[in-house]
């Protein structure tokens, strides 16, 4: 099932998406509203039960054999009727986490569409460019899914938007703030 180009239907908000070798940036994905099971976790700081929701997570995608699904009920993870969808390409791991309402195979098919563009950005994506490139992650999933929305679903699209971000980007590096009169008095 692919989801046609530019739609706007609506996700819920704890739809999230997560690199593995980045799982750093998964922590400030995690909703407060995940549940806490054990009177434990109740007393953990919010980023102990942020860490610990990715070693869940981890434990439960590394656990899996090949051929199974990858869909995963993650109900003991994120609390009652939360689903779990993943990718696993090369050395990375791409991860969704939503509600019931959504239907997996979309979710499976904007997870493509997430490593798709990232192909296009990165010719053939690895994890130093998602490292390294943290903030240019951040455009291009905002350019795919933004307050719960699905904005994009045409890497070629979103290649575009970025293209024009980073454009808009170096343009405004080049901008000199000091008159040249100011910088001139200084260099004597």
């Amino acid at each position: 099932m692919s989801l046609q180009r530019g739609c706007s239907r609506s996700l819920s908000p704890r739809t999230t998406a997560v690199s593995t070798s980045v799982f750093e940036d998964f922590k400030a994905c995690i909703s407060e509203e995940a549940s806490c099971q054990t009177i434990s976790e109740i007393n953990l700081k919010p980023v102990e039960k942020q860490h610990e929701a990715i070693r869940n997570v981890f434990s439960v995608l590394c656990s899996r054999a090949e051929h199974v699904s990858n869909f995963v009920d993650a109900e003991s993870i994120f609390g009652p009727d939360s689903r779990l969808v993943y990718k696993h390409f090369a050395t990375l791991y791409f991860v969704l986490i939503f509600d019931s309402s959504e239907n997996e195979l979309a979710m499976l098919d904007l997870i493509q569409v997430f490593v798709e563009t990232l192909d296009k950005c990165f010719r053939n994506v690895c994890e130093l460019d998602i490292v390294f490139n943290y903030s240019k992650i951040h455009a291009i999933l905002d350019e795919i899914i933004f307050g719960g929305q699905v904005l994009e679903t045409s890497s070629t699209e979103v290649m575009k938007a970025v293209e024009e971000i980073t454009k808009l980007e170096a343009a405004s590096n080049a901008i000199n703030l000091v008159s040249k009169s100011v910088s001139n008095w200084r260099s004597r």
